[in-house]
Formats: structure tokens, sequence, C-alpha cells
């Protein structure tokens, strides 16, 4: 072939221009294995709530540093993307606490007088950075700009100030703030580079108990003033003018001043903010690797990363790096100890965390096949709760119970953990534990947020009718006192209690607690093929209408919650006639769902279309999430891979803080729900029988690579294989594992955990 000058030119040009764009190109691309490029935090920060949006924190930590842009209120408080205004950044954005309010301002001539009171800045999404372990704004009120970062336990900020002003922080330690009333706020001044001090949360409906944070305050340059306004009672700490760059160490405890003082010496002993940086993405690296992908588009595996983050932070821990911890469950606030290990170290973390409720279907698969050492960790603390009070709590706060949401959400949890081998020891003991909450005395009797009282749960009914009436006749006693959704929960829960009375041989507990769980047909209106409530005379409720929304079932309505039988879909199936019939019904359901996108929306679209409201499926809540894969137990696989991948891309797909979970993201319970219904692997009863079963859905990637924690699993790594995933082959054709084909579509979690490989070969 012959090559001419002009030619050679012209495959010059071409080749620099090519290699500029692959240039180009990858330098959009993540660093390989760095994550946290993939996660998008802004991510449904438009209809976020106090504890929903993270940025500097590490996995489940004491400190969530970030901006506050709303501070009214739990629900649409914190970080809200529409709003433009920054009114401080805090420390604390937790289940029901918040505390520790800080805001760096330039004092000048016009603002000395009401800085106090009108501090608020502007600022603008353009100049905004927000990874995990990091987030930097420009308060530009002021010109300065803001940079922020934490260890488990210290927020790290560096503020860079203008030329012109006097830099200084106002602490605003009396504040509304989110879910409560910050008050009391003191601190003081030690030497001239430090301050201690200590705030109080005022009580809530949910936390009944006031509740203390205390803090030590490092700077790396000099207080020039301190200032505490006499009408608010709050704090300007002015910085040497001489220095336009501070940095700020704020360590924090729920104990002492003296253990916030060695949370930070041992957490934080050094000035090295991008160190601090480096070292968070390297944590939040290491959690999200756990889980490794190939395939689907550059949108897909962001929105999965960031999915996978969110259970990985909602959840906070309140114990001291030295074990010591808040607890509220007695009369008077007690600092408790965490047993130590032979080195001296604390053997687990307390936490502070909203309900498990709906948690059997999300966090109960994903931590305890990819976070078993997270999984034991609640466990313990949950278990230290009963040691303390006396009951294993549904979501504790401020060391002490709420009684969030309804009956014993907990049990599915730690039974899971026992059954997968997570929690090999004193297993007798958590069963005695869990049993007391299925028994008079235990939290089954109590309401959501039932604090005084015992009778808003219905218990005594369930016991000796076999099912919870609505109304309940002793009137309003807490909230959720919705009588067919009690019934079903007890249910399902005394079902799994009753196999880990299975596995430790109390055979007559496990024939009580079994025969307990078919309490939920009690509440199945053959002639109408609903779940349908009860009143205390055991009559159908009149002018039944399955669509109404909390008409007897807890933030659901009949339709959703018919399907909320996780441990005998097969029994449900016989009371509607076979499972034929069955999935005949539910399939109806998801057609009527899926022209409303599968969700009801939030209150806004709930007003301007009430339709939403009566949808017959809602994956923007718990109540309904597992019903595309109870086609499994109907013998309709198909319709199971069919509507999940239709779910994953109507309601799970979106990245953009308008659009994320359509409804209610509780710590992570949506987003590992997402995570699972993209990897195709899913447990109807949470994972609580012996050696649990995992149903295969219709994944989305290429590849899918979970590595297995060696400390508890014998395998490397679990990998599923993908043939043909394209978006429109959501059909599993065939499946093998290791080679050797699969009988039907499940696996056990004791092939899993010893590593392998399941091909899947996908079609329509």
């Amino acid at each position: 072939m012959k090559i001419n000058q002009a030619s050679i030119f012209f495959l010059l040009l071409l080749t620099i221009f090519t290699f500029n764009s692959c240039k180009e190109i990858q330098s959009e691309n993540p660093k390989p294995d760095n994550f946290v490029d993939l996660v998008y935090p802004q991510l449904d920060s438009e209809n976020s709530r106090w504890f929903f949006f993270s940025s500097a924190s590490r996995p489940f930590g004491m400190v969530n540093l970030s901006p506050d842009t709303e501070i009214d209120g739990a629900w649409g408080s914190g970080y809200r993307h529409k709003t433009d205004t920054i009114k401080g950044f805090s420390h604390v954005h937790g289940w029901q606490i918040s505390g520790l309010s800080v805001m760096p301002v330039s004092i000048t001539s016009e603002n000395e007088t009401g800085v106090f009171k009108d501090f608020y800045s502007k600022f603008n999404h353009q100049a905004e950075k927000a990874s995990p372990g990091y987030h930097l704004v420009d308060l530009e009120r002021y010109g300065i700009s803001a940079e922020l970062t934490s260890t488990k336990r210290v927020g790290f900020h560096k503020y860079s100030f203008p030329s012109e002003g006097s830099p200084a922080i106002l602490f605003n330690l009396n504040t509304l703030l989110g879910p409560s009333e910050n008050v009391n706020g003191k601190m003081e001044k030690i030497g001239n580079k430090i301050l201690t001090g200590e705030l109080e949360m005022s009580p809530t409906h949910r936390r009944p108990k006031p509740f203390k944070l205390f803090f030590k305050i490092e700077f790396d340059s000099e207080i020039s003033a301190f200032v505490q306004d006499p009408e608010t009672g709050n704090y300007l700490v002015f910085m040497d003018e001489k220095n336009r760059n501070v940095l700020m160490k704020a360590s924090i405890s729920y104990t002492s001043v003296e253990n916030a003082k060695v949370n930070m010496d041992s957490e934080l002993n050094h000035w090295d903010f991008q160190k601090v940086v480096d070292e968070s993405e390297e944590e939040w690296n290491g959690f999200l690797g756990r889980i490794k992908i190939q395939g689907g588009t550059e949108t897909q595996q962001r929105r999965f990363y960031t999915d996978l983050w969110h259970p990985l932070q909602g959840r906070r821990v309140i114990s001291d790096i030295n074990g010591a911890y808040p607890d509220n469950t007695g009369d008077n606030l007690r600092i408790g100890q965490i047993p130590l290990d032979p080195a001296g170290q604390p053997k687990f973390n307390h936490y502070n965390s909203d309900s498990f409720w709906g948690a059997q279907w999300t966090i109960n698969t994903l931590w305890g096949l990819v976070y078993p050492d997270i999984m034991e960790d609640f466990v313990h603390s949950l278990i230290q709760y009963y040691r303390d009070g006396g009951l294993v709590p549904r979501g504790p706060s401020g060391g002490n119970y709420t009684y969030v949401m309804t009956g014993a959400s907990s049990t599915p949890f730690i039974v899971s953990a026992i059954q997968k081998g997570i929690i090999k020891e004193d297993t007798e003991f958590i069963y005695q534990a869990l049993k007391k909450n299925h028994m008079p005395g235990g939290i089954m009797e109590k309401a959501g947020y039932e604090h005084k009282t015992a009778l808003g749960g219905g218990f005594k009914y369930y016991l000796n009718n076999g099912f919870v009436p609505y109304p309940i006749p002793e009137g309003k006693f807490g909230g959720h006192q919705d009588g067919a959704s009690l019934t079903m929960e007890y249910a399902y829960q005394d079902w799994t209690l009753a196999q880990l009375a299975k596995k430790l041989g109390h055979k007559d507990d496990y024939d009580v607690f079994a025969l307990r769980s078919y309490n939920y047909q009690n509440v199945f209106d053959k002639v109408s093929g609903w779940m349908r409530p009860k009143d205390v005379e055991g009559g159908w409720l009149e002018n039944y209408d399955p669509y109404e929304h909390q008409h007897g079932f807890i933030e659901s309505n009949g339709a959703q919650s018919t399907w909320f039988v996780p441990h005998d879909i097969g029994g449900l199936a016989n009371l509607m006639g076979g499972k034929s019939k069955a999935a005949e019904k539910l399939n109806h359901q998801f057609e009527v769902a899926e022209k409303l996108g599968f969700t009801a929306g939030n209150s806004h679209s709930q007003e301007l279309h009430p339709e939403y409201r009566r949808i017959p499926i809602n994956y923007g809540n718990q109540p309904s999430i597992q019903t595309a894969f109870v086609f499994n137990q109907l013998d309709r696989p198909d319709l199971a891979q069919f509507w999940s991948r239709k779910v994953v891309d109507k309601v799970f797909s979106g990245l953009s803080p308008a659009t994320g979970y359509n409804g209610d993201e509780d710590q992570g319970l949506m987003g590992s729900l997402s995570v699972l219904m993209k990897i195709g692997l899913f447990q109807m009863n949470g994972g609580t029988e012996n050696d649990p079963v995992y149903e295969l859905g219709s994944p989305i990637f290429d590849t899918i690579e979970i590595s297995l924690h060696p400390q508890y699993y014998k395998g490397n790594k679990f990998t599923i294989k993908v043939k043909n995933s394209d978006m429109d082959n959501w059909l599993i054709k065939s499946s093998s594992l290791d080679g050797k084909a699969l009988n039907g579509f499940t696996v056990r979690h004791s092939q899993i955990v010893k590593g392998g490989e399941l091909e899947l070969e996908m079609g329509q």
C-alpha cells in the first residue's frame, strides 16, 4: 500500500486528536477502585430529611458534618438542595439528635452588632463539591471558602477568610436544629487555642428525655477575642487577624468533655487536613469496594454506589473511642462501658438508630452478606440496650428507647445474624431477650412512641383473639394503631422467633410461636380477597376500600399490605384460591401501579394527584417493597424478574437532586433494596430460616463481585456473571453455580459464602 505525505500528515493529526480525546475521557472517569468518585451525595436532596444527607462523615460516624439549609423539624430539614442559603455547619445529623452548629463569618462595621441573629449566607452549587468524607462550599456573603472533613468522632474544618474584615466563628449552641431545640449551651476558653463546652438536645415526641452533647474545639491559630451574646447565649470567637486560613477541630462525645478530648487525641492528633480527606476516602473505598461491578452505563454505576453508600451512614455511633456510652434507659442518665477485648479495645460500638421496621428485606440481606462485621456490631449494641433497660429496642435514640414504629422489628434482624453464623456466642441469652419482646411486658405491647403505657399495640387481643382489632377499644395510645397491619407484623415476627427457638431446641416455644405465625389468616377476608381490618367483636370493617391509605394499615393500604406474609406466601395463596389466582391478582396490581411509577410519591404530588395515595403497590415505603419477589413463591419467577427490573428502571435509576427514592429512605433501607434488586439477590423472609435462601432476580450488570469477609466466611469472593445483560433482557434463560445447572431460582447462604461463581444467561 502506497502512502503519500498528505496521508501521513492526516494520520498524524488523527492520532493526536484520538490521543487527546481519550485523554479527556479518561480524565473524566474515576480512578480504578475509587468508588467515592461514583457516589452522588445530592441524590434526592430536594426531598431529604434531617438524617438523610451526608458528606463529611465516615461510615456510621458519630460526626456527620455538613451544611444546613433548613433547620426546622426532622422532615424537610438539613441539606435541602433547592434552598440557596446556609444556616450553619452542624456535626450531628442522626435519628432524633442534632448538635454543634457553627458558622464562619467575616465581621465588619456593617454586621458586627447584629451577627448573632443575622449570619446566614447564600451559596452556589456551581462552586460546591461534596463526596463521601468531604464538602466544599463558598459562603458568598462573606467571601469565605469552607472545607469540611472528619474522622469518626471529630469534625475538621478549613476556612479561608477574605483579606478584609475580622475572621470569626459563630458557635450557635442554642438554636432550633432539625428534630429538636439545642438549649443550655455553654462554652469556655482554655488557653489561647482551645474551647470546651456542652449543649442539650431538648426532648421530642419520639425521644422524650433530654440528651447532652459535649465538645472540645481546637484551632491551629490563636483566639483574639471570645464574646457571648446575652440574648441568645451564643458565642462569637475572633481569630488572630494575621491568619486568614484557619483550621478547626471539633470533637464530640455524649458522655463528657474529657471523653471528647480522648476522642480527639486518639483520632486526630495532627493538623494535616488533606491527610484526613485521603484517609476518609480510603475508608469509604474499602466499604464500597466490597461489591465491584462491571458493565452498565456510567449513570447506572454511579447510582449503584450512591445506593450502596446510603445504608453505610444513617445509623450513627454514640460510644466514645474508649467504649464509654450514654445509657438513658433508666430513671437517670448513666455512663456505661462497653466490654473491652484483651487488647483493651471496645468489643463493639453502640448506636443511635432509626427503626429496623422493613429491614428484613434490606439491610438484613445486604449487611448479612457483604457487611457481617457491621451486622454483628449492631446486634451487640441492641442486646446492650436489653442488658441496660430490659428490652431489645426497635430504634434507640439518645441512649434510650423511642418505640419508633411497631412490633418487635429487631427480632428478624438478630435472628438472621444468628442463622448466617455471624453471631455464635450467647445465643441462648439473646433468644431469651428476644422472647421477652414477644410476650406480655415486651415491646410488642407498645404502639409507636408509646412511652408510658402498653395498650396501643393491642397485644392482648392478638394473644386472646388471634388478631388486633381496628380501632383498638382503649383509645389512642401512641401511633400506628392499625390493627390489620399489627396482626400481620406480629405473625411474621413470631415466625422468625420460632426459627430461632427450633435452632436452640426449644420445642414448646417453637410450637407456640409457629402457631401464632398463622394469625395473619384471621384478617384475610375471602369474600373480598383482601386483608381487612376487624373490630373488637370480630366483625369486618364496613364500607371497606382496600385502596384507602392508612385505614387499618400502617403507612399503606389494604392492597399493598395484603402481601405482607413473608413467611407463608403459599398459605396466603391458598386463601386466595391457589397460586395461579394469586399471581394473576398481584400481576394486575403491578400493571396498575406501573402507570403511577410504582410509588405513591411525596405529599406534594399526592395533593396534586390523589390517585397516588391509592396505588396498589408502593416502592416508596417499606410495607410492600417485597412484592415483586412474591412471584417466585407463586411459581412465576418470570414475573419476579420482569417486575423487579421494571421497578429498578422506574424507581431506582434516576440521578438528580429532584428524585432518587420517591418516598421514605429510612437510613439506607431503600438504598439497600435498590442494591439488592440490581445484583439480583433477595430474601423473602429476611434470611431467618436455617441456612437462609436467596432468591434470584434480574441483575443489571455484566459482573458483580462480592468480597466475602474473611473473619466470617470461608470463601474469598462470590461472583455473578451475567450474559446478555442488556436492559431489554430481563429473563433468566439458564443459570449455573460453579458450572452445575441450578434447579430453580434460589441459592443457599452456605453456597454463597464458600465462594464461587453464579452464571446467568439472560434473554426475553
